[in-house]
């Protein structure tokens, strides 16, 4: 399987940002780390291998980022506006620095999907909505999409553009995202197992803010048995992957 790692400068970000790229070729697939990751972790946690014959055979091309959340997401303590802020560019720097240089990599012309597991699938699934101009679609594994669980109560425009409740519970049934969105593959997944409880409750408001906007996603929900951890995303992303392809 053909690996490439790439350290470059983030004008977006004021650092230099990694980023790992596996297989030749086939369908983009931009994949977020769980919370304070780093690239290397969807190969460490053996989501890489699980669709290796997918990547070697050319039918997909994964872009493995890395992750601000320490500094956003995660530090609890820091200052919320600052936090917000960082968020909103971590935004613009997958946008504006990432995306151009994943299509100039893959060379297809494909429309890039997004995933990613726990907070990995918040980022993906956020900027799938965010932007369903440029994206396809996402599998979106275990996430949580809203704000609430890290900034509490604070709410200001960063926050509102980066919380999937907030800005589709905005929405309203003719805009023209809409339109665009079931023009895309939505795909939510959760289990109902260990360390689910958070992630059941916030996809099932994803659903029913769907279902409210007439937005054909999938929002689907494993068994009592399906934990919050490696074992079981390494088994939904194939399955939903084998869907997608």
């Amino acid at each position: 399987m053909e690996k490439r790692y790439y350290s470059e400068y983030s004008q977006c970000l004021d650092r230099n940002m990694d980023f790992i790229v596996y297989g030749h070729s086939g369908v983009p697939l931009l994949v977020f780390p769980a919370q304070d990751g780093h690239p290397q972790d969807y190969e460490n946690f053996g989501m890489v291998d699980v669709i290796k014959d997918k990547i070697e055979n050319g039918y997909v091309q994964l872009f493995c980022v890395g992750s601000i959340d320490e500094e956003s997401y995660s530090d609890e303590m820091g200052d919320k506006a600052r936090r917000s802020y960082l968020l909103e560019q971590f935004y613009y720097y997958i946008c504006d620095e990432i995306l151009p240089r994943i299509k100039e990599i893959n060379g297809t012309g494909k429309m890039i999907y997004t995933t990613g597991c726990s907070l990995g699938a918040t980022h993906a699934t956020n900027m799938m909505l965010r932007r369903p101009d440029l994206f396809m679609g996402c599998v979106a594994l275990s996430g949580y999409y809203d704000t609430d669980l890290f900034f509490g109560q604070y709410v200001d425009e960063n926050i509102y553009n980066n919380s999937p409740l907030k800005y589709l519970n905005g929405m309203s049934r003719n805009h023209p995202y809409v339109d665009l969105y079931n023009q895309r593959h939505i795909i939510l997944c959760c289990g109902q197992g260990a360390w689910e409880d958070e992630m059941v409750k916030s996809t099932e408001l994803m659903k029913e803010t769907f279902d409210r906007l007439s937005v054909n996603a999938w929002c689907d929900f494993w068994g009592s048995d399906v934990n919050h951890d490696w074992p079981w995303w390494r088994k939904q992303l194939p399955y939903f992957l084998g869907h997608i392809l």
